[in-house]
């Protein structure tokens, strides 16, 4: 599992060190993995060191220091260099030592930005260190002039220190202007800035470089689960299993004017491992839902028992929005988890149970806040995806997964979780439904191991007040990995989503026995 933190709690982590008079030795430590990081970025595009041009980008705090130090390194190691300050001042004894090496100084004003972008753009690599994870807002004059000039060049490889400047490392909110990094290198832990969007956009890979302080970090801001993590908390039948040990999900979605959504959510679900999937809906739609997946129940009046519900994808209709809110009311007096997507937030009223999983995306997040007291639009959303994901599970009381390029699952109790496995061309109709699917079906499945006290959820560290986040963060990784899997790099339709889920699971099962095979965007080196 992947943990990230606010540069706050990153700060009181490095205080005992930094009261302790080694301040310098983070320092190093942090200049060390950022130049061992640059050299093996360039050696992996099949560049050499010795002779390449690089120019560090320096703001007046630590974080430029951090840029001067593995700048000072890399000149020592063969690279050219050149330091632009765009503070009029810079860190002393970094800057002596990037001197000491041959290194060459530019100072930013107002009147020659163009002329330094351009030559920073033809470098081999630019480090941005202007701001760190203490910075509030973005850049001003000349440099915010710099860099938006620099962005519109493309430089070959920009690697930011620890967060691209204009980036919040707590939040991921961004100031215009931003230089997107291709790569980033930060200390400590990964900041949460970097793992939500807008941040995780301008940040390229992200490469954790560990300096001392990891044994004094708290419990993290946010959480992303990888493959290590799916193969311990993914469903593993045993010989002795069956269909209802398995577990059943109803599902009240579709109608006659959506039918494709019922499709989708059922054929997801099936393929996603549950036992049986009963649904709820007209005889025209089952029809077809059982046409794609006859191993579907149609369930004409009263359901049999189920373990999770899935309410509300394309739901239209005075019956089928009645199916759909009795179903609601069935799941809650029970005591089951439920999925409640698109045309089901609409049957929302006050607070709902922890164990409810509300999967909007931006749009249908800013109207649901606004039932709830909040006016937003979709615009706030999508700049502020992390702080309005919290307070839709604070208002509504239920857990919110917020769909995007990263995916954001937040519980009513705040623990946070984030995944970004999938690919943009999974932007296509229907590949929400496909998501409500697979994320019933594993409600339906996990149910009762994260009730458990010493499950596989306690065994990954995984709060009780957060299991309910996990299992849809579990959703939302296994949805990207279908997506990626399907789309090959070209497009795809939700179906093909769905039919790919298997091969995910498979490659989950396989891992089991081989663990320590994945890949993970956030490497430790």
């Amino acid at each position: 599992m992947i943990s990230a933190f606010t540069g706050q709690q990153v700060r009181a982590a490095e205080a005992p060190l930094l009261d302790a008079g080694e301040g310098a030795v983070l320092m190093q430590r942090a200049a060390h993995g950022l130049a061992n990081a640059i050299a093996s970025e360039l050696k992996d595009r099949g560049r050499r060191l010795y002779g390449a041009s690089l120019t560090v980008l320096v703001g007046k705090g630590n974080n430029g220091g951090d840029g001067l130090w593995a700048a000072a390194k890399l000149a020592r190691r063969g690279m050219r260099t050149t330091a632009i300050l765009t503070a009029g001042n810079a860190h002393t004894e970094g800057l002596a030592a990037f001197e000491r090496n041959g290194g060459r100084v530019e100072h930013l004003g107002t009147d020659n930005y163009e002329e330094l972008a351009v030559l920073a753009a033809g470098d081999d690599v630019v480090i941005d260190a202007i701001l760190g994870t203490g910075a509030t807002g973005g850049l001003r004059g000349p440099a915010a002039e710099f860099i938006a000039c620099l962005a519109e060049l493309r430089p070959a490889l920009v690697v930011a220190c620890d967060v691209p400047s204009g980036v919040d490392a707590d939040t991921g909110e961004s100031h215009w202007p931003v230089l997107d990094a291709d790569l980033t290198v930060t200390f400590g832990g990964a900041k949460a800035g970097l793992m939500a969007d807008p941040g995780e956009g301008h940040s390229g890979c992200v490469r954790v470089v560990p300096i001392g302080i990891e044994d004094m970090l708290p419990t993290p801001s946010l959480r992303r689960l990888d493959m290590s993590d799916l193969a311990a908390l993914l469903p593993d039948p045993d010989r002795r299993s069956h269909k209802y040990t398995r577990g059943v999900l109803g599902v009240a979605a579709g109608s006659e004017r959506y039918p494709g959504a019922a499709v989708l959510c059922v054929h997801a679900a099936a393929l996603t491992g549950v036992g049986m999937v009963r649904y709820r809906g007209s005889s025209l739609v089952s029809r077809q839902v059982i046409g794609r997946t006859p191993e579907a129940v149609w369930e004409p009046g009263e359901p049999g028992r189920v373990q999770a519900w899935l309410v509300g994808p394309g739901i239209d209709g005075r019956e089928q929005v009645d199916r759909a809110a009795d179903s609601l009311s069935t799941a809650r007096d029970a005591g089951v988890p439920v999925v409640v997507d698109a045309g089901g937030f609409q049957l929302l009223e006050g607070s709902c149970p922890d164990n409810w999983v509300l999967t909007p995306h931006a749009g249908e997040l800013a109207t649901l806040l606004g039932r709830y007291g909040t006016q937003v639009g979709r615009d706030d959303v999508e700049a502020r995806p992390l702080h309005y994901v919290r307070l839709g599970a604070e208002l509504t009381g239920a857990t919110v997964l917020l769909k995007g390029a990263t995916t954001l699952v937040a519980s009513p109790s705040g623990v946070l979780f984030s995944q970004s496995d999938g690919v943009p061309w999974m932007a296509t109709a229907g590949s929400g439904d496909t998501l409500s699917g697979i994320t019933g079906a594993l409600l339906a499945q996990l149910a009762e191991s994260a009730a458990s006290a010493d499950g596989p959820f306690a065994r990954r560290g995984i709060p009780d007040d957060g299991r309910w986040a996990s299992i849809a963060a579990l959703a939302a990784a296994i949805h990207g990995r279908a997506g990626a899997l399907a789309s090959g790099g070209g497009p795809l339709t939700a179906s093909a989503i769905a039919d790919a889920v298997p091969a995910v699971l498979r490659t989950v099962a396989e891992s089991r026995a081989k663990p320590g095979n994945s890949r993970k965007r956030v490497r430790r080196r």
